[in-house]
């Protein structure tokens, strides 16, 4: 099939290296001409496992190319995606602009029917906008589904080729038996296309991220009475999650959740529920649980060395939202060293993959250890921020030796509390008195 995809972020690259590997010819389309002359070179501006092997390939074998030129995209192509950015607005909404400037773009260039498909995050109603845009300036036919994206930075490739299920919002059988012959490919091991109405879809993509959301922010609160009244949050934790209807996933107490998904979906959510007139006091609190944590986690550290950190260093493990990517959108470490700084710490940091996005929010104010022990070496202390897998079974000893006090300050309960104080540490983490 016949594809192009505007719009090489996050999502458009994926879905665009991930449709081309399963034999489509796909053209993706961004007007950042630097960008993309780096695509073409298979050098890629996001960390994600697998991605940069399968641009390397597909582009070699000629079924995925790049240009800037939407027209020649648009007229190449029967299926047109928009992956383009959504970025949260003051108020907390969707901002379109990005949207509805490539409705206007594809409503000049389509030269027959086109399906266009709504991949980027966006409110209900949006796929109803799109239509009333390119209508100004077009006669041809077209379709405008949505088709929500649910992919999980640091396993995206692995979700896109295998799905758990493809939800189309289509109003349109034509549009919908092309979104399906397009998908099969994906679901030969029986996963569902979910077929729904086009609001339905837009719905659903911010009714699941927002449930999730809740799921850590209950995960954090019920951690955090665990440490008031003495009870293990990794017991109860446990205990919680063998109840089949519970399950086991998004409950693992920490410092919230992060990346550039979870924070503006619910915001969007939050602010679509205000402008209706519907309730929103769970949602709402799950976003103030989220930032409350953060704050809770630095309290600790407060309490510990003081409000005047003045010639104290802080070594950090972890910088970006989460482990396998390079994103530090939100993440909870910028909260977290932003106060360290303003209080007079020193903050030596060591990350695998965010140390180009680190110097762009803080430059010199931070140091960068060139590996997971540099950073820790005449440290006052160690605050593990990512739960990146090489922290998970440092060598102790050699941590203890290196450091100048023994303390760490764990945000991802990665260690055994038990053993760490047998070992001699000073160990603090979440939910654990």
């Amino acid at each position: 099939m016949k594809i192009c995809v505007i719009g090489t972020g996050y999502v458009g690259l994926v879905a665009g290296t991930c449709l081309a590997e399963m034999g489509n010819d796909v053209i993706c389309v961004d007007n950042d001409l630097e960008k993309l002359a780096k695509l073409e070179k298979g050098i890629i501006p996001i960390y994600e496992p697998g991605l940069e092997e399968l641009i390397k390939a597909n582009v070699g074998e000629g079924r995925l190319s790049f240009t800037s030129d939407l027209a020649y995209a648009v007229q190449k192509s029967l299926v047109c995606f928009i992956a383009v950015g959504t970025p949260q607005s003051e108020d907390g909404s969707a901002d379109l602009q990005y949207v509805e400037a490539v409705a206007e773009e594809l409503g000049k260039a389509i030269n027959g029917y086109k399906v266009i498909v709504d991949k980027s995050t966006v409110p209900v109603g949006t796929a109803d906008r799109v239509t009333e845009i390119m209508k100004k300036h077009t006669t041809h036919d077209f379709d405008v589904v949505s088709n929500p994206e649910f992919l999980k930075q640091g396993a995206a490739v692995e979700d896109f080729l295998k799905p758990d299920r493809v939800v189309i919002g289509s109003n349109s059988q034509k549009a919908t038996e092309i979104m399906q012959e397009l998908y099969s490919p994906f679901l030969r091991t029986g996963n569902p296309v979910i077929i729904m109405d086009v609001k339905s879809a837009e719905m659903t993509k911010y009714a699941a991220n927002s449930f999730l959301a809740v799921k850590i922010s209950y995960a954090n609160e019920i951690a955090n009475i665990c440490e008031a009244v003495g009870a293990d949050a990794e017991m109860v934790r446990i205990g919680m999650c063998s109840d089949k209807r519970i399950g086991s996933q998004f409950l693992f107490p920490g410092l919230g959740y992060g990346g550039s998904c979870f924070p503006k979906d619910v915001k969007a959510l939050l602010k679509t529920a205000v402008d209706n007139n519907c309730g929103h006091r769970l949602i709402e609190a799950a976003d103030e649980v989220n930032k409350e944590q953060r704050v809770i986690f630095l309290n600790k550290i407060l309490r510990r060395f003081g409000m005047n950190l003045a010639g104290k260093t802080f070594a950090v493990w972890g910088l970006t939202f989460k482990p396998k990517t390079n994103d530090m959108r939100m993440s909870p470490s910028i909260t977290i060293i932003n106060a360290l700084l303003e209080l007079g710490a020193k903050v030596k940091a060591y990350d695998p993959k965010g140390f180009e996005q680190a110097k762009a929010i803080w430059g010199d104010r931070i140091t960068y250890a060139k590996g997971s022990y540099d950073a820790i070496e005449n440290a006052d202390c160690l605050l593990l921020l990512t739960e990146w897998n090489e922290f998970r079974r440092p060598d102790f000893d050699k941590v203890k030796t290196l450091m100048n006090a023994p303390i760490i300050f764990d945000g991802r309960n990665q260690y055994d509390m038990k053993r760490m104080k047998q070992r001699g540490f000073e160990y603090v983490c979440v939910g654990k008195r």
